[in-house]
């Protein structure tokens, strides 16, 4: 384990800056379904979504507390091969995800640096940030856990200033404005998934953090109230201060919101905000990436020169690969990007769920630090509700999100056999670190005990 280690409070914001980084991209919720259904989505979704998620990563990532994270789980319950497919999708879909934050970010300084707009000075802005964020996380995760501190503060400050500054202006009859006839369901479901997961990326860092299976389910206790509250208060005191005008409801709308309800210096504030929040979600992501690589590399699942450290304690190897993917996907739309990794995320889920009820069955006497207050039957259906919410998202999808993201699991199916092959030939050094846990043990006593012959 790396010396640097992080405390509650670092982990905390570390955690919801992974998740939320500040109220920013709900507002596509009122656009898509209306007032009402956007306040009744941030009320609802987390309790399908985010809690059975937060619950079950905070199980798993106490029983298995090291940075390969949800890939190790999978493996352990399913075998090594769905690992590596765990690892694989949720790594695409974390340099996906991080994709949007840089861009974002050179968004909503271009009303105030027209020059940002387009062109050669966009994209050197786009590769000095890239790479100034990248370095940040080399320099150790101390350095990183400080930061989200410092850039969840000063993103949620200028949203209470708001929120207290609209309440004269609120008239309570506009939050009950819905016309559930004219919903895009798609648009609506992908904004409510989009910001309320990932409390799993938390668990890639567990190797890296003093006593995890103390810390992990404090962290995702308080940065689970703290995101739902981030989301729903200002969305609450936004919509009900001003008429409602639908098509206006973007991403970004909530600095001409500002300017409406507080004048331009509350703009100022809450658009310097959004590039903060952007920084800090960038940060948490390719830090939750990169030591995820490290972790299967431990694990044997990829090749040894991604488990070597820097000098600071980081996997410059995982940071490299991660920054690399944020630099070749930042062409694609925001839209496009939040239905793509929305889509392996979903799979990625769906593997997490199978392997949560399956070590609950083959491996019920596990240490489990912490143990979620159910029996299997009771594991099992508490799965039950964010799975068909997966198909729903799913099924929404599409055409081109469908292709895109299939053909991404595609590669993640053949590679593996291929860097089996290139570790039989022996063209690349695999080992595992002997100072982890055999995580196959549990299956094969399992299956042990399934083919002795009852006397």
């Amino acid at each position: 384990m790396n010396t640097e280690t992080e405390g509650n409070g670092e982990y905390t914001n570390f955690n919801c800056n992974g998740v939320s980084g500040g109220a920013f991209g709900v507002e596509d919720s009122v656009k898509a379904a209306g007032p009402l259904l956007a306040l009744v989505g941030f009320l609802v979704f987390p309790f399908i979504w985010s809690v059975p998620e937060a619950l079950i990563t905070a199980e798993m990532g106490t029983m298995f507390p090291e940075n390969g994270g949800y890939a190790v789980w999978v493996s352990s319950a399913l075998g090594p091969y769905w690992g590596f497919q765990q690892g694989w999708m949720k790594w695409l879909n974390g340099v996906i995800d991080n994709a949007l934050y840089p861009v974002l970010f050179i968004d909503y300084l271009k009303s105030g640096i027209p020059a940002l707009g387009g062109g050669l000075p966009r994209i050197l802005a786009l590769l000095a940030l890239t790479i100034f964020l990248t370095y940040m996380n080399y320099r150790g995760l101390t350095i990183v856990g400080w930061v989200a501190v410092l850039l969840g503060i000063f993103s949620i400050l200028p949203f209470v200033v708001m929120g207290f500054i609209s309440i004269p202006k609120i008239k309570p009859k506009r939050w009950l404005v819905a016309d559930v006839h004219n919903v895009d369901w798609n648009l609506y479901l992908n904004t409510l998934f989009w910001n309320l997961n990932y409390w799993d990326s938390i668990s890639t860092l567990s190797g890296e953090v003093e006593n995890p299976k103390k810390t992990l389910p404090k962290a995702l206790l308080y940065a689970l109230i703290l995101v739902v509250l981030g989301y729903f208060f200002p969305l609450l005191t936004r919509t009900g201060a001003i008429p409602l005008q639908r098509d206006l409801w973007t991403d970004g709308y909530f600095s001409d919101v500002a300017k409406i309800v507080g004048g331009v210096w509350l703009r100022w504030w809450i658009q310097g905000a959004a590039a903060m929040s952007n920084m800090g979600l960038f940060v948490a992501e390719i830090s939750s990436d990169s030591f995820q690589l490290l972790g299967m590399a431990e694990r044997g699942m990829l090749p040894e020169f991604f488990a070597k450290r820097s000098r600071y304690g980081t996997p410059l190897v995982g940071i490299l690969f991660s920054a690399s993917g944020v630099i070749l996907l930042s062409w694609m739309s925001f839209l496009e990007i939040v239905a793509a990794e929305n889509y392996l995320y979903c799979f990625g889920m769906i593997l997490e769920f199978i392997a949560f009820v399956r070590l609950r069955i083959i491996a019920p006497a596990s240490p489990r630090p912490y143990k979620i207050p159910v029996g299997t039957i009771g594991a099992t259906l508490m799965c039950i509700p964010p799975t068909i919410l997966i198909c729903v998202v799913l099924i929404f999808s599409s055409r081109k999100v469908m292709i895109v993201s299939l053909v991404g699991v595609a590669i993640g199916l053949v590679m593996q056999p291929c860097l089996k092959h290139i570790e039989k030939k022996r063209w690349l050094r695999f080992s595992t670190s002997s100072d982890l846990p055999d995580i196959q043990a549990a299956t094969r006593e399992k299956i042990k005990q399934i083919d002795s012959p009852v006397v």
